[in-house]
């Protein structure tokens, strides 16, 4: 059952992830007073995008070549730790959290190279940004995992964020809202970054992914999607309360959580601009303090509303 269940997952997230990113696409159109572009228009993207042929600079080598398939991979194996189906197998094994996180630092470490490899100067300095942005990150990651796991007393996210007690925990608040924010900086969102910009000077993900076309873009665009969908499936596994329901009714009510951080997340777009770069650090810094603010509370025994 559990190997059942790993693949269940990934699945889940090939399947879903770019219409996730439509609605949040759908959202900002709608905001802004245009009807936008269809939910499905991201699938129509990616499938011209792997139809098309690749063009590789002269400058770039190797490197560059198998950084996209790697990407996608790894980015892909990550979300195998975390369930869609909510259903209780016990611990995938002690400490998956870690491999999961250091799936998504091996992705990342790829993407940062391939930027690299192309010698261009504007690639080089988003690689620098992302560098940069995931050493704060990872810490403030590593706490809000740790304090979803502490909570639930067990070693393995999976187990954890299955656990009733989880979303009754003041750990969800504590972890939820530096979740969302991570949620943010990871996906290159706004206000971290403009997903949507032209100006190289302000891109930090996108810049770093200029050089690459046809199916080597279409995996980057398809990893990026996965990442958002990994990052707000845990947030939604978080949040969800305890329901005395079936199977096939938790997995909705999770696929309408989810949704509805996907319309937040585009109403935030919609709202706000990009926020100054020397600023940006700052708020993950808030966000950091939370987290250990959690750490602290349930290490105190604090552990119910």
């Amino acid at each position: 059952m559990k190997i059942i269940l790993i693949f269940i997952s990934p699945l889940a997230a090939l399947i879903f992830s770019p219409l996730f990113s439509g609605i949040i696409n759908k959202v900002k159109a709608f905001i802004s007073g245009r009807k936008g572009q269809p939910l499905l228009q991201v699938y129509y993207n990616l499938f011209k995008l792997f139809k098309k042929g690749t063009i590789y600079s002269s400058t770039t080598s190797w490197i560059f070549r198998i950084s996209p398939v790697l990407i996608f991979t790894f980015t892909l194996a990550a979300t195998a730790f975390i369930p869609v189906l909510q259903i209780h197998t016990g611990a995938l094994f002690k400490g998956d959290f870690i491999l999961m996180l250091y799936l998504l630092g091996i992705s990342r470490f790829f993407l940062i190279i391939s930027a690299m490899d192309t010698g261009s100067a504007f690639e080089g300095m988003g690689a620098s940004r992302e560098a940069f942005f995931s050493a704060l990150v990872e810490p403030v990651m590593f706490i809000c995992l740790i304090n979803i796991m502490k909570v639930a007393h067990t070693d393995s996210l999976a187990a954890a964020l299955l656990d009733p007690m989880t979303s009754n925990s003041i750990a969800m608040f504590f972890s939820a809202i530096p979740l969302f924010i991570l949620l943010l900086v990871e996906n290159a969102r706004i206000p971290f970054d403009d997903p949507s910009t032209h100006l190289e000077l302000t891109m930090i993900h996108e810049v770093m992914i200029l050089d690459n076309s046809g199916p080597s873009l279409g995996m980057l665009e398809y990893a990026a999607s996965i990442k958002l969908w990994l990052f707000s499936l845990i947030l939604a596994l978080l949040v969800i309360p305890e329901l005395p329901f079936g199977l096939l009714i938790k997995t909705i009510v999770l696929g309408l959580i989810m949704i509805i951080i996907a319309i937040i997340v585009g109403i935030i777009e919609s709202i706000m601009a990009r926020s100054q770069l020397f600023r940006i650090p700052q708020i993950i810094f808030g966000a950091g303090v939370i987290s250990f603010l959690g750490f602290f509370i349930i290490t105190t025994d604090i552990l119910v509303w």
